[in-house]
């Protein structure tokens, strides 16, 4: 509900460019807002500066898409990673988690979404020729699908899947483990351990 009061206008952008947070609501923005101008604006300056520095030094890594702020990301370039595994998640929280799970020693390759037809999401706008270029660069030998068990996840996982495997590519799927309708960002890393090893041809 709108205040009876008007706010001034750098007040109401604040609330607004917070709303645009998922799961951030207009009530919850507003208490930031006022939280962070009332008590803590030393806080508030420390998250524009680091936000402006965030969009302005992080890049995609040039070979799985995550953020990074050199041309390969540490991951990419880490000796002991297993370059014949090569494990396909949506976001970089997605591949956090994985990492969290200490069950997975390959490399990665971020999307940065999921199909999403009936928003405009496709093949073209998440760059799946990229993705096809780095996994048939010789050293890949299976491909794991680690999209979330949502119904985009999985559109996505089964237009992969024909994709990789027509260039003869071995490719697996996270098995069961996590929740169907769960993501994995929100998923506890026993369980993405688990599915890991269990994960079945897709």
């Amino acid at each position: 509900m709108d205040p009876s009061l008007p706010e001034p206008e750098p007040l109401r952008a604040l609330i607004q460019a917070l709303r645009g947070l998922p799961g951030v609501g207009a009530r919850s923005a507003r208490r930031m807002a006022y939280h962070l101008l009332q008590h803590d604006p030393d806080g508030a300056l420390r998250l524009g500066r680091a936000l402006q520095d965030a969009v302005g030094q992080l890049r995609h890594c040039l070979r799985c898409n995550s953020f990074s702020q050199a041309d390969l990301c540490p991951t990419c370039t880490h000796a002991d990673r297993d370059q014949n595994l090569l494990c396909v998640v949506e976001t970089p929280a997605d591949q956090n988690m994985i990492e969290a799970s200490h069950g997975y020693r390959g490399l990665y390759y971020v999307l940065m979404g999921r199909l999403a037809p009936l928003e405009g999401v496709g093949p073209d706008q998440l760059q799946f020729s990229r993705l096809l270029e780095r996994a048939t660069d010789g050293a890949v030998r299976e491909v794991i699908l680690a999209t979330n068990f949502t119904a985009e996840g999985e559109t996505t996982a089964h237009y992969l899947s024909d994709m990789l495997r027509a260039r003869g590519l071995s490719v697996s799927r996270l098995a069961r483990g996590v929740p169907s309708g769960g993501e994995l960002e929100y998923v506890d890393a026993g369980t993405i351990a688990w599915a890991l090893h269990e994960r079945r041809p897709s």
